[in-house]
């Protein structure tokens, strides 16, 4: 069966004209899923019972079950879903001033392999479709009956190695008819897969592109980052300058800082000579412990230090705030897990 929230709202209307029924039947199906966040077609009270039948036989609305929820001290919950097929993932919720921000997974795994995250050795299994990334929000906005602000893809995953179920996602997501959050309230992270930053440099959408970058010299990022052993960090940043001049927007560079490697002022210098004159912000990352993990955070006082060297030189720098690290929901402690395993 196919899964209803696979579909934006102009190819739901396709579909409900393929099964002879008028399109704006469409609109009123999407403000049920979307707006009233109703998990079953009989809920849909408004459409004919000849029509729910239909719909019934015809689709299926892929509500994930939580298997676990954990809540942390700070208030961030982490959220271990069923995603209907003997394999599950994790869904981060923060509260910021600003709002609900929830970091959604994009794949089952990871093909990516960078040494500092959790996800890291665990087999590769498929990527998400796009009402699967879709489903999260729904799932989380329905447990905590509120309604979610930001959306981050920062979770298991390589957005970017999914990129044509990760747009379609946001365009699901941004329809006014639907979620209606903002492009400029939804932020997309990659490794650095080249070619689809110019693509999404294309795109011109809204929304916020974040640069896994944690190392200024290849040798450096190639140990961290095997994706730097395909792109060299020179490519990358032609591809970064294309994407700003094209979009004239902002990009966020995601730096983790790890204690005796990438930490230091000859580190921080680099990274200035690299990114001077550019429309850019650097979010750092104090590096989260994992299991089996070689990398451990860099002190407190060193973060300080760079944050400082880089705001003094000309380039914008904050500490991101560390959420959720009593349960593993920090940056990089995200895994996907089978059911068995649990």
């Amino acid at each position: 069966m196919k899964n209803i929230k696979e579909y934006n709202l102009d190819e739901l209307k396709e579909e409900l004209e393929q099964l002879g029924e008028k399109k704006y039947r469409a609109e009123q199906i999407f403000k049920w899923i979307y707006v009233d966040k109703v998990k079953s077609f009989d809920e849909m009270t408004n459409l004919p019972l000849e029509l729910r039948e239909k719909l019934k036989i015809e689709y299926t609305m892929c509500n994930f079950n939580i298997l676990k929820k954990q809540e942390s001290a700070d208030g961030t919950k982490k959220y271990l879903f069923d995603v209907l097929d003997g394999n599950a993932i994790e869904t981060v919720l923060m509260q910021y001033h600003h709002g609900k921000t929830i970091c959604v997974s994009s794949q089952i795994g990871c093909k990516m392999g960078c040494k500092f995250c959790a996800s890291t050795g665990i087999k590769f299994v498929r990527s998400l479709t796009a009402g699967e990334i879709v489903e999260q929000i729904l799932a989380v906005e329905q447990d905590i009956q509120d309604k979610i602000s930001n959306i981050v893809f920062m979770g298991i995953g390589e957005p970017f190695d999914n990129y044509e179920n990760v747009m379609k996602a946001i365009k699901i997501i941004n329809n006014q008819k639907g979620l209606n959050i903002g492009a400029r309230h939804i932020s997309v992270s990659t490794s650095g897969l080249v070619p689809m930053i110019y693509k999404f440099a294309d795109e011109e959408l809204q929304c916020t592109l974040s640069i896994s970058l944690h190392a200024t010299n290849d040798e450096k990022r190639s140990e961290m980052m095997p994706i730097n052993n395909r792109y060299k960090i020179s490519e990358l940043m032609e591809a970064c300058k294309y994407y700003i001049k094209k979009t004239n927007k902002r990009i966020s560079f995601e730096y983790a800082l790890a204690k005796d490697n990438n930490d230091n002022l000859k580190d921080a210098r680099e990274l200035v000579k690299l990114l001077k004159g550019m429309l850019c912000h650097v979010n750092l990352i104090p590096i989260n412990k994992i299991e089996n993990g070689s990398y451990s955070k860099s002190s407190n006082e060193n973060i300080i230090k760079f944050r400082d060297y880089l705001n003094d030189n000309g380039i914008v720098a904050t500490i991101r705030r560390e959420l959720g690290s009593d349960i593993d929901a920090a940056c990089g402690q995200l895994r996907r897990k089978n059911l068995k395993q649990e």
